[in-house]
């Protein structure tokens, strides 16, 4: 026990770094459980949209514009809590995207809690979806 606290008293930074990297980790891995259920991979998002579900693009209208999933409607994400009970059915899927997953997974909580209980993300956003090779189309935003 003596030989871990001189070490300790004798590499105070290293041992801070290492607590440190492991809050990290745990709270990371906190983040994951809380968000797990609230995304859905590509192809169960392909699977939503053939049962109507809402496609909603939280990307900016540019990037909108640039590509976006066919039928999806623009909402920039600072907009959504607002735009929702106006643009969105409470009783109809929501799918909520974004470039990498990361914004998306954050707005789901709130369309949930908001009253739409059949919100998800798209898991690891556009990008995921390209990858998977599944169609974009580009053009304007959906009034």
């Amino acid at each position: 026990m003596n030989k871990l606290l001189d070490f300790i008293l004798r590499h105070p930074l290293l041992v801070g770094a290492t607590v440190m990297a492991v809050v990290a980790l745990i709270a990371n891995e906190l983040r994951l459980r809380m968000q797990a259920g609230l995304a859905v991979p590509a192809q169960e998002a392909v699977r939503l949209i053939n049962q109507g579900a809402t496609v909603v693009d939280v990307r900016d209208a540019a990037r909108f514009e640039s590509g976006h999933i066919i039928d999806a409607i623009n909402v920039p994400a600072a907009d959504l809590a607002a735009a929702a009970a106006e643009r969105l059915k409470k009783k109809r899927p929501v799918l909520v995207v974004c470039d990498g997953g990361g914004s998306s997974a954050r707005l789901v909580p709130v369309l949930r809690k908001a009253g739409f209980e059949k919100a998800w993300s798209l898991q690891g956003g556009l990008s995921a979806w390209e990858r998977e090779r599944l169609p974009v189309v580009a053009g304007k935003a959906q009034a």
